[in-house]
């Protein structure tokens, strides 16, 4: 009889490793390992990933690259959307995990596999965003979680492992931490209360340089497209060409406390220097090229796109429906935004759009009036009050005169 096909989503780590000699020798399973490379491994760890795969009884190991299509269906969006989730974390590697599932699924799919696995435990979001992203665009294909259903203990594995005839330095690192093209997320002791936070050695970036820099990002319809004045056509290579510098700074560390989708609260510090410096680059040049009530509908879909995202919506169709309006809103969001980097921090100078909205002939604010008198604007002044002249006026009639 056929031995049964699953394909792991394999990570290297403990948890994926013991899947694999589990489903092997326990179950009878033929095992097929994929890593979904969303730009936060290099060339020489996806290597010894490979190797580690083979080494534990994997058939078969594939590294399927979807960095480029990561930023085309996902990272331009959140952009777009200016996208920071409690007003604070980019959705930095959780938004990787979608896209890592559907690449999953399809290789699954691809090589006609009749389950498909993956490492994640009971407690965290992860487990939700795999298994439903499986569920919608594979459901014919049986879902296999060992870590989340054997509830084993960290030692269980290393000495299953051990006994099997794998050994290797799974040593708990005293931080977990989980690298991607669009930040890296930080966990440790300090993020499992409410009352301390990540120490300086805990970020994988360390800081560099002491004194200031001028950093230029050119965008063109709300794309990154040069940085410092050298053209990118490649946008992930313009996304890491600003972490290269940004990062020397220990420029966006911060923690993000949020309601997590199973329900309780969850913390995780992060480092995203490229993320930040870029969305609040983006929304600088927002604020000079759009107008007040495209920026306000914006903002509200782009809240509700990370939320979904974030909450692993991102096949629902509404999701196809706002990436349209991000899309359309971006028309005129082209130009040059100015900033000065510092250590931990950076400020917004300026910038210059043949699309801003402030180089008009009608006035400057607090200046010149060019498009209306004085007149006008005592006219205007009057019919906007109104309202409320009508409403306080009522309220005196009637006897409850409002208290201001």
């Amino acid at each position: 009889m056929d031995r049964k096909k699953v394909v792991l989503a394999f990570s290297g780590g403990l948890d994926t490793s013991f899947a694999v000699k589990y489903l092997t020798e326990e179950k009878g399973f033929d095992v097929y390992t994929a890593i979904a490379n969303t730009g936060g491994f290099t060339d020489k760890e996806l290597a010894a990933i490979e190797q580690r795969a083979l080494a534990l009884g994997a058939v078969r190991h594939a590294t399927l690259d979807i960095t480029q299509d990561y930023y085309l269906r996902s990272i331009r969006y959140m952009v777009y959307g200016n996208v920071l989730r409690g007003g604070t974390y980019p959705i930095s590697v959780s938004s990787e995990r979608i896209f890592q599932a559907i690449a999953t699924i399809r290789y699954a799919k691809q090589i006609g596999a009749q389950a498909v696995a993956h490492g994640s435990t009971g407690a965290g979001n992860d487990q939700v965003r795999f298994d439903l992203t499986f569920q919608v665009l594979a459901p014919e294909i049986e879902i296999i979680t060992p870590t989340r259903d054997l509830g084993l203990t960290r030692e269980y594995e290393i000495e299953y492992l051990r006994q099997h005839g794998f050994v290797a330095d799974f040593t708990r690192l005293e931080y977990s931490i989980n690298k991607g093209l669009w930040g890296t997320s930080v966990g440790g002791k300090e993020t499992l209360r409410s009352d301390q936070t990540l120490p300086e050695e805990a970020y994988p970036s360390p800081l560099v340089e002491t004194g200031t820099e001028e950093l230029t990002l050119g965008f063109e319809r709300g794309e990154l497209c040069s940085v410092n004045g050298k053209p990118y056509a490649d946008k992930v290579a313009a996304i890491r060409a600003v972490e290269a510098i940004a990062a020397r700074y220990a420029i966006g560390r911060d923690m993000h406390i949020g309601d997590t989708i199973v329900g309780i609260k969850g913390r995780v510090g992060f480092e995203a220097a490229a993320p930040v410096v870029i969305i609040a680059a983006h929304k600088m040049l927002e604020k000079h090229t759009l107008t007040k009530w495209q920026q306000y509908w914006k903002d509200q879909i782009g809240t509700w796109y990370g939320m979904f995202l974030h909450e692993a919506q991102y096949l629902d169709p509404a999701m196809r429906d706002m990436e349209r309006f991000l899309e359309s809103s971006q028309r005129n969001v082209t130009g040059e935004v100015i900033l000065n980097l510092r250590p931990y921090s950076y400020q917004l100078v300026g910038v210059r759009s043949k699309h801003d909205l402030m180089n008009n002939d009608f006035g400057e604010y607090g200046e010149v009036m060019k498009a209306w008198t004085p007149d006008d604007v005592k006219g205007f002044i009057k019919m906007m009050a109104t309202p409320m002249k009508i409403y306080y006026n009522v309220q005196q009639h009637a006897g409850q005169p409002e208290e201001v």
